[in-house]
């Protein structure tokens, strides 16, 4: 058997998060005889995702975060790395916010295939924002091919007159892994302390800015005011947990509030809850409403997200700008007696993992030929 074509996949973290979750359920899926993964991450530490990923035939490198004041020494890490690895043959990049760096330089001096991937909508305030910007801004012409989870996200990442050169590729998951399951639910609800009577609005996500806990908190509140037995599961971490917790508690609802910090079996989270919450300020495409949907939940999400997250009746929209109290509305006067598994609905949106790991098996297969 001819050797596996290896592909680079450059993130940010190789931890529990959105776009680092589909990476893996895709390896995982992956004909690993045929194609092999490599990572590089921006951080030294070992992520979450470290053991498996090696377990599975993945050598995993570090490169020093960007910094604006080390564009140079930055740029000259890539290119070492490249030269010392020709093996690799594609290099698909996630993080794009220095794609325009390293994928030219993939292609140089490995003569690789290049891939950008837009998975947001959105770039944090500021400088780092305006660089980001910035960098991105010609990052369609520097690469193979374009790459993005949402129309949204495709024009943030490259330009509203490059959409055309955009392939969409679904945020895919394993469906059948989010299939309802009531018996996972008693167990999870038993495990957290969480009763029948209880009723649970759910969120999956990083503790940071653009996942607006705080208005999640705000909604909450408009909620117990109405119906005592509600709580916010809160799945996730991340550097404003503490500062989430701290604000439960000024508001007197640190008691309905579950903080579970990372978990691997996800799947079996989404049982427990009545209802998802996610009131992002942008999103590219959440691959955590994906799941919902397929878990059959309700969900209430912000406005801001695309509309092509509802692949469901599931879906609903709302504006962020308006009272926490219409949040609550909408979610405590949604019917959700009768919950079913929608994974089926799911896989026909097109957002099946094994079908999507079929699909990018021959893509990656083809364009290594092709770049020999």
């Amino acid at each position: 058997m001819s050797q596996a074509v290896r592909v680079l996949q450059v993130v940010g973290r190789l931890n529990i998060g959105g776009a680092e979750s589909r990476i893996m359920d895709l390896y995982r899926n992956i004909d690993r005889d045929k194609i092999q993964f490599d990572f590089v991450q921006h951080m030294a530490e070992r992520g979450a995702y470290q053991d498996e990923a090696e377990s599975l035939g993945a050598h995993v490198y570090c490169m020093p975060r960007f910094r604006l004041y080390n564009y140079f020494s930055y740029k000259k890490s890539w290119k070492r790395f490249f030269k010392a690895h020709p093996e690799i043959r594609i290099v698909h990049g996630h993080m794009t916010s220095t794609a325009a760096i390293y994928l030219p330089l993939a292609k140089k001096y490995c003569s690789a295939y290049t891939i950008a991937h837009a998975r947001s909508a959105g770039v944090d305030k500021g400088i780092k924002g305006y660089i980001t910007r910035l960098l991105r801004s010609r990052l369609a012409y520097k690469c193979d091919s374009c790459f993005s989870c949402s129309d949204l996200a495709s024009e943030a990442v490259f330009g509203r007159k490059n959409i055309g050169k955009v392939e969409f590729i679904p945020n895919a998951i394993d469906t059948e892994k989010f299939s309802y399951d009531a018996d996972m639910r008693r167990r999870i609800r038993a495990k957290w302390g969480i009763s029948e009577n209880d009723f649970v609005i759910g969120h999956v996500g990083r503790f940071d800015l653009v996942k607006n806990h705080a208005y999640m908190l705000e909604i909450l509140s408009e909620c117990v005011k109405k119906n005592k037995h509600v709580k916010l599961f809160l799945v996730g971490d991340g550097p404003l947990r503490d500062e989430i917790k701290l604000k439960a508690d000024k508001l007197g609802i640190g008691d309905c509030v579950i903080f579970a910090g990372r978990q691997r079996d996800i799947y079996n989270y989404y049982q427990a809850f009545d209802f998802f919450l996610l009131p992002s300020f942008y999103e590219g495409l959440p691959g955590t409403a994906i799941e919902a949907q397929a878990s059959g939940l309700h969900c209430v999400l912000s406005d801001r997200i695309t509309r092509q997250a509802a692949v469901t009746d599931l879906i609903k929209f709302k504006s962020i700008d308006i009272p926490a109290s219409e949040w609550a509305d909408e979610i405590l006067d949604t019917d959700i007696s009768d919950r079913r598994s929608r994974s089926d609905d799911v896989r026909a949106a097109g957002f099946d993992i094994k079908e999507q790991a079929r699909k990018m098996s021959e893509f990656y297969y083809e364009n290594s030929v092709s770049h020999k």
